[in-house]
């Protein structure tokens, strides 16, 4: 298995129009082959802290919804949010190859 955590950092004010916008994302992610899951996650003592965990088959799984138009579809409603602040985040990016269970 291969774990892809993005984690983004905004002012605590809009955690809650983050939280809204994954909550109603596209769940393109979610038909990608080799997907097997996704959950946001909120930091409990920096409310402003997200990351979205992205659980996968494999790394190549993973690489191949990296380089697909469904992934750069997604990327560019990112950069369409109306909100200026949540416009310009970047997010650091982890990934882990799973070795043990």
């Amino acid at each position: 298995m291969f774990v892809v955590d993005s984690t983004v950092v905004v002012p605590d004010h809009k955690a809650d129009d983050l939280i809204h916008i994954y909550q109603h994302r596209s769940k393109l992610v979610d038909q990608a082959e080799g997907f097997l899951s996704f959950q946001l996650l909120q930091n409990d003592r920096k409310p402003g802290e997200l990351t979205v965990h992205l659980e996968w088959e494999s790394k190549q799984a993973y690489l191949n919804w990296a380089r697909s138009e469904q992934f750069k579809k997604i990327h560019e409603l990112e950069k369409q949010y109306p909100d200026q602040e949540l416009q310009g985040i970047v997010p650091k990016v982890k990934k882990y190859e799973v070795v043990a269970t």
